[in-house]
């Protein structure tokens, strides 16, 4: 009977300690996920502050102005309009003829910018990939960067400049052209925005590909080369697919920096001698302080907004669908 008791309370506190000790373990992961969390929070809140101060606060307080015919901030008569400004697009023919040019025209852009999202930032970052990243020469490529926009659209009209332009006077001495480009046509515009601007952020997407790149095992991309895929299989069957999430981010920072585009456009001349760089950006501008149609500008930069967001939205959950 001694013996069978004494192995009842060896059991029983056997139990409590296995008990306790499961308890001091939950315990400790629970602390360590809410010092996770924590820092999680530290982490994000600098940025999370700017947004909702510079962002979110300045839209709720701007809503009600899109319901008002308020022509600037120290507009003393605001009248309320309903809904004239959402649907100033298709019944104001003046509005339907400035705002549906810019926005071909930037659409045009978009396009030609997320082009040359690869042909630059692509293909430095495969030339990276494969000959070694140098420091030296990914600084350089990244230093474009650093300069501002106003001083990349005075680069273009330096360049293109028809008296003392380099790259006029340059086609001219090889005979390639007759007479001077001139930077204001529809065409040079068209295209010379788009080479400026992607040459500016090649760097920024030379090191989104990059990433993308170096997340892929080296086992896999050895693997294929001793299986005998040639350099096009290798792209197309092992790093492109495992670079999809690369691919959406680039898309998204393509779609949202080709229609926030604007200092490039001001110095492009813009606002006042070339209306073919007039985009919906500035547009948008020139409708809140040229014109004094403060809440009609706010309405229509909503209003292109929303299908910009839905396609934000779609690439967000697309990327969480090939997250690897």
């Amino acid at each position: 009977m001694v013996s069978g008791s004494t192995s009842t309370r060896n059991a029983r506190s056997m139990g409590t300690t296995k008990a306790e000790t499961d308890d001091s373990t939950a315990g400790k992961a629970s602390g360590l996920a809410r010092r996770r969390i924590i820092e999680d929070w530290m982490f994000i809140s600098p940025q999370l502050f700017l947004f909702v101060l510079l962002t979110l606060v300045p839209f709720i307080v701007a809503f009600p102005i899109l319901f008002t015919d308020m022509s600037g901030f120290n507009d003393p008569q605001v009248s309320g309009v309903g809904f004239d400004n959402f649907t100033a697009i298709f019944d104001n023919a003046s509005v339907r003829a400035d705002y549906f040019p810019a926005l071909k025209r930037t659409l045009v852009f978009v396009g030609l910018n997320y082009l040359l999202v690869y042909v630059f930032g692509l293909s430095l970052a495969l030339l990276m990939f494969e000959f070694g990243v140098r420091k030296a020469l990914f600084t350089v490529i990244y230093m474009p960067l650093m300069l501002s926009g106003l001083a990349v659209g005075y680069l273009a009209v330096m360049l293109f400049s028809q008296e003392t332009g380099n790259v006029n006077l340059l086609l001219m001495d090889l005979g390639l052209i007759s007479k001077p480009i001139d930077l204001y046509s529809s065409g040079t515009s068209r295209f010379v925005l788009p080479l400026m601007v992607g040459w500016r952020y090649a760097g920024f997407n030379m090191s989104i590909f990059l990433v993308g790149l170096l997340a892929i095992p080296t086992d896999t991309i050895e693997a294929s080369i001793v299986d005998g895929a040639n350099y096009w299989q290798r792209l197309t069957r092992i790093y492109f697919p495992q670079m999809w999430p690369s691919f959406i981010i680039a898309t998204t920072m393509a779609l949202i920096g080709a229609f926030s585009v604007f200092d490039e456009l001001v110095a492009m001349g813009a606002l006042y001698v070339n209306p073919e760089a007039k985009f919906l950006s500035i547009l948008f501008f020139t409708y809140g302080f040229q014109l004094d149609r403060l809440a009609l500008g706010m309405t229509l930069a909503v209003v292109t907004s929303v299908p910009l967001m839905a396609v934000g939205l779609v690439l967000l959950r697309l990327q969480r669908k090939v997250q690897y």
